[in-house]
């Protein structure tokens, strides 16, 4: 079991930057495959980004590609979303999750076992 606790959301201008955090509890945090996944009111939760169990390896959504890095510090027990040139479209409750398979490349919410409660970034226009 791993608890997930996501923050560094909030309010931001268009073109801004947030770096999002998501610290897990317990010790087997290396063994998991983490995601990103985001929902905008009135829509499904979607793909974000994801990263391999020691970081080697990223994958992300093409609406975000080359404007959003994920990252981990498994000392830290910490993986990071930052958000470069966020537009009005970013605005959602960000997730994270955590893989215990960590298989990589998974992009489908339900291939993820643990979620953290969200945090609310908005982006103004």
């Amino acid at each position: 079991q791993v608890q997930l606790v996501e923050s560094g959301g909030g309010l931001v201008q268009a073109g801004g930057s947030l770096r999002l955090s998501c610290a897990a509890s317990g010790r087997t945090f290396s063994s998991y495959s983490m995601g990103w996944f985001r929902q905008a009111p009135g829509k499904e939760r979607e793909f974000v980004a994801t990263i391999t169990r020691a970081g080697s390896r990223t994958y992300y959504a093409d609406s975000v590609k080359g404007r959003f890095t994920i990252s981990r510090d498994n000392a830290k027990n910490t993986v990071y979303l930052q958000m470069n040139s966020l537009k009005p479209e970013d605005t959602a409750v960000y997730y994270c999750a955590a893989d215990r398979e960590g298989a990589a490349w998974r992009t489908v919410d339900r291939d993820y076992d643990y979620w953290g409660q969200g945090t609310q970034v908005t982006v103004s226009s």
